[in-house]
C-alpha cells in the first residue's frame, strides 16, 4: 500500500479506488473525504468505523458488487474492475469437483432466494468445500443475523483489498 499516494489522490480517483475495495458508494465517498490518513492503521480504522456506520442498504450495494462464489463468467464480464482480486480471493474453487461447483451454484441460488442478496464470504484461503459448508450453515440463519454476518465478511474483504491499493 502506498499511503502517501492514497492521501494525494484527487477525490474522484480516491472514490473510484476505494470503490474497488468496497462497492458501497457512501463508504467510498466517506473514505475519500476522510483523507489524509496519518498511518495505515488509521486508514483501516476509518474503513471499519465508516463501514459499521452505514445502513443495511449500503451493505447491500457493496454485496451486489461481488460475483457469486465460483461464478467465473461474472468475474470476466460484469465485475471486470475487480476480477483479478476476486479470482485470487476465490482461488479455492479452482480445483473443486463438478459436484461441489454444482452444489455451490444451487445453494447460492437458495441463499439469494432466502435473503435477497448473494452469499458473501471472505473466500481468501478457503477451499470450495469450506465455502460450501459455510454457505449451508448460514442458510438457516435468521435474516437479521445473516446480514450482520455478511457485513462482517464484507469488512474482511475490504481490509484485504485496501492492503492491495497501489498508486
Amino acid at each position: 500500500m502506498n499511503l502517501a499516494a492514497i492521501n494525494a489522490w484527487p477525490e474522484d480517483h480516491a472514490i473510484a479506488a476505494f470503490r474497488r475495495c468496497c462497492g458501497s458508494t457512501r463508504w467510498s465517498e466517506q473514505m475519500a473525504r476522510s483523507r489524509p490518513f496519518p498511518s495505515e492503521e488509521a486508514l483501516f480504522d476509518a474503513a471499519e468505523c465508516t463501514w459499521w456506520g452505514l445502513d443495511p442498504a449500503d451493505w447491500l450495494e457493496a454485496f451486489a458488487a461481488h460475483p457469486r462464489i465460483g461464478d467465473r463468467e461474472a468475474l470476466r464480464a460484469k465485475f471486470a474492475a475487480t476480477a483479478a482480486w476476486s479470482a485470487r480471493e476465490q482461488s479455492g474453487v479452482v480445483g473443486a469437483s463438478e459436484d461441489v461447483l454444482q452444489a455451490l451454484a444451487e445453494d447460492n441460488t437458495r441463499y439469494h432466494d432466502r435473503f435477497g442478496y448473494i452469499f458473501i464470504v471472505c473466500a481468501t484461503g478457503k477451499t470450495a468445500e469450506e465455502m460450501l459448508a459455510l454457505l449451508r450453515e448460514r442458510l438457516s440463519n435468521d435474516p437479521g443475523l445473516e446480514i450482520t454476518i455478511a457485513a462482517a465478511e464484507q469488512a474482511k474483504i475490504t481490509r484485504i483489498r485496501l492492503e492491495k491499493l497501489e498508486s
